[in-house]
């Protein structure tokens, strides 16, 4: 991995690490903030972006909310086997373990992009730990809508040398998932490309992407249906909703299933950003958040 000491001042914060079970394997999670019963706000994010896509947000709580945002395996500070299977139902398993870990109740979860899916799944094994829920451009429910870049991502040989050989996910986020590309400093830059400098480091992307439960007779999508129909249970939390609107891969499509499943969600649509919301529209969300959070 690329040195940290680039976008360090980007990224203050201090590493912690944990092992999954008798797997040997090292997750990595920010856990920012006092430890106040009752505020703890868990980030999660998707592919290709670690917990660096949180870093101003956690900024913006952690004098007040314990700020917990863990690497997936295989992305970000976390270990990156080879041989593992990086399926949505690994990943889920891998949340409920933290929680469990950091004995983390009443909890807002933050979620974005495959953190929709996997921050879902993991509510739904123990609802009461869920206090209120924050989604930004993801989801947690089929669909069938697959823009062309993914799907030729998704290509057997294809995917794998434009994936891992070139690092063509990773850099083309960065060129097509923020609209206020100014905002791509190089440092930024250097903070979402680092932990993806290599063939071996970039195993992940890679199987992201083929985990993408497009039909029935994909393994995780029976998983996304039992999500799906998780969801009912978890109306009563409050919901805010920020969306990018110029998103064309979560886009408005995945805002108006949200909001069919939760009518009483507040919005915050953002007419003038993208995928990564959190990049273009920092400043408005955080205050924003911090509210929601405050009510």
């Amino acid at each position: 991995m690329a040195e940290l000491s680039a976008f360090k001042e980007l990224y203050p914060f201090e590493p912690h690490f944990f092992e999954l079970g008798d797997s040997g394997l090292r997750l990595h999670y920010l856990d920012e903030g006092p430890r106040t019963p009752g505020r703890a706000v868990v980030m999660l994010h998707g592919n290709p972006t670690w917990s660096f896509y949180y870093r101003n947000l956690v900024l913006a709580l952690r004098d007040k909310y314990r700020c917990v945002a863990p690497d997936h395996i295989g992305c970000g500070l976390s270990d990156k086997p080879q041989d593992y299977a990086y399926t949505l139902a690994h990943h889920i398993a891998n949340i409920d373990h933290l929680f469990a870990r950091l004995e983390l109740r009443e909890v807002t979860l933050v979620m974005h992009d495959w953190g929709g899916a996997i921050g879902m799944g993991a509510a739904a094994i123990r609802p009461q730990r869920i206090k209120k829920l924050v989604v930004l451009n993801t989801a947690a429910f089929p669909s069938k809508h697959m823009p062309w870049q993914l799907a030729l991502c998704r290509l057997p040989l294809f995917g794998a040398v434009a994936i891992r050989g070139l690092n063509a996910f990773a850099r083309g986020a960065l060129s097509m998932a923020v609209a206020h590309k100014e905002r791509l400093t190089p440092q930024v830059r250097a903070g979402f490309l680092a932990p993806y400098d290599s063939w071996a480091s970039r195993v992940a992307n890679l199987r992201f992407v083929q985990d993408i439960p497009a039909g029935p007779r994909h393994q995780s999508w029976a998983l996304l249906k039992e999500i799906e129909a998780s969801l009912r249970q978890f109306q009563d939390r409050p919901m805010l909703l920020c969306w990018g609107m110029k998103d064309w891969c979560f886009n408005a499509s995945f805002l108006k299933g949200w909001q069919e499943r939760f009518p009483a969600a507040e919005v915050m649509r953002l007419e003038d950003a993208a995928h990564y919301v959190l990049e273009d529209a920092h400043e408005r969300i955080a205050p924003k958040v911090r509210e929601f959070l405050d009510k």
